[in-house]
């Protein structure tokens, strides 16, 4: 990553967190992925050759610029689906600010209409930071979507462990799926689809 990229990103990083300090309203925080999930995730792309990219949870762009640095580095491209028009449009002007809107698609319609319409077998990485109480109802059409190899990266494993409890179980209870929880950031569950 560039001097210039890094730079912005750490920019960001403070403009997220300074916003979310002083403002109540959810709809309204940014609720960015901690700085050192950044490079962790883009490690995982880069290591595993991702080139098609998936994130459900785009906010304001800071994940999707990492994720996009790294298709960069890949070939490859990021879809991203958020719903907020705000933080669509905050997002795309990050994403022409860190010269990296060629490699990100957006997508501004709900999660569980866009799934169903993608080809099966067709995502090599997905990154999860979204709604959580969505993530159960989502899991089959995730899996489905996933190649066999692909990983699934859900954000908030252990800041938010109860409220992914349901989606946790339904993971465990899935054949066909090895899983780890890494202690960065909020905690990233890992969910490799096995081939």
């Amino acid at each position: 990553m560039d001097q210039t990229l890094h730079r912005f990103l750490e920019d960001l990083a403070k403009f997220g967190k300074t916003n979310d300090q002083q403002t109540a309203q959810r709809s309204e925080r940014m609720l960015n992925i901690t700085p050192d999930t950044g490079p962790f995730l883009s490690i995982l792309i880069k290591s595993a050759k991702a080139k098609d990219i998936l994130e459900i949870g785009t906010s304001n762009g800071y994940s999707t610029i990492w994720l996009a640095d790294a298709a960069r580095c890949t070939g490859g491209h990021v879809t991203t689906i958020e719903m907020n028009p705000w933080k669509v449009n905050q997002a795309r002007l990050n994403f022409q600010t860190a010269s990296v809107d060629e490699f990100i698609t957006q997508i501004v319609i709900p999660a569980e209409t866009y799934l169903p319409t993608c080809p099966s077998d067709s995502v090599d990485f997905i990154f999860l930071d979204s709604e959580r109480s969505q993530y159960a109802g989502w899991l089959n059409q995730l899996l489905r979507l996933l190649r066999p190899g692909g990983l699934l990266v859900v954000d908030n494993a252990v800041s938010h462990e109860a409220e992914l409890a349901e989606f946790t179980s339904v993971v465990r209870q899935t054949p066909g799926l090895d899983t780890s929880l890494v202690p960065i950031g909020n905690g990233e569950l890992l969910i490799w689809k096995c081939i």
